[in-house]
């Protein structure tokens, strides 16, 4: 398979996980400003766990902050709740669990897929028809590959395959890292609602240093041409 240009990349965006969403009104309110700071493409809600309707009645809450700021809604796990919510998809951790659920989300709806620990696993989720994959997140204890790791995985993806590829950012400087090496999307959290100066700030300043790490791999490819 022949190895993609650089420059066929468009400038990566950012992906946000909300917390755990028990009480949605907080996010409600502050979500429109949140996404007008950053270009944002989707939104990845977690739902602390509860009935179905009262997990849809969150959802619908939610919706139309992010889906009237032009953002994708997908939910974090809970595929069943999808269609019933009007969710725009769902995330997804692993092979046997995408394989089970893209069936009520495929075509069109989106399933994104993690959890993925090898590149058997990275090849199986694309071949199943992910629409993106995403490395680097933590594991259910917190455990993380390296950053180093984590490009590497992006940079192989990225060169060779056409769905999307995600990298989860625990720091505006993994961020950096991860956008330089090939990253479509980065999915950050907790580096955006533990920032001290607040969250819209910190998404504002995650956008700059993507932004900027596309600019690093812009350039030097360019002065070559010709």
């Amino acid at each position: 398979m022949a190895a993609k240009p650089v420059l066929s990349r468009p400038a990566p965006r950012l992906y946000l996980a909300t917390p755990v969403v028990d009480d949605p009104s907080s996010h409600a309110a502050s979500l429109p400003g949140l996404l007008a700071a950053a270009d944002i493409a989707a939104v990845l809600v977690r739902l602390k766990d509860a009935d179905p309707r009262g997990m849809i009645a969150r959802i619908k809450t939610l919706a139309p902050a992010i889906q009237n700021a032009g953002a994708a809604l997908l939910l974090d796990g809970h595929v069943e709740l999808v269609a019933r919510s009007g969710a725009d998809g769902g995330h997804l951790c692993g092979i046997a669990a995408l394989e089970e659920a893209a069936p009520s989300l495929k075509p069109d709806r989106i399933a994104g897929v993690g959890g993925l620990a090898t590149r058997h696993d990275s090849m199986a989720a694309g071949e199943l028809g992910a629409d993106y994959v995403l490395f680097g997140e933590p594991d259910a204890l917190g455990r993380r590959p390296s950053t180093e790791a984590i490009a590497e995985r992006l940079g192989w993806w990225a060169e060779l395959f056409e769905p999307p590829c995600v990298g989860y950012a625990a720091s505006r400087e993994e961020a950096y890292e991860l956008a330089l090496a090939g990253a479509d999307f980065v999915l950050v959290g907790k580096a955006v609602w533990a920032d001290p100066r607040g969250a819209a700030t910190a998404l504002a300043e995650l956008g700059q240093t993507i932004r900027q790490a596309h600019a690093a791999t812009s350039t030097p490819a360019k002065a070559g041409q010709g």
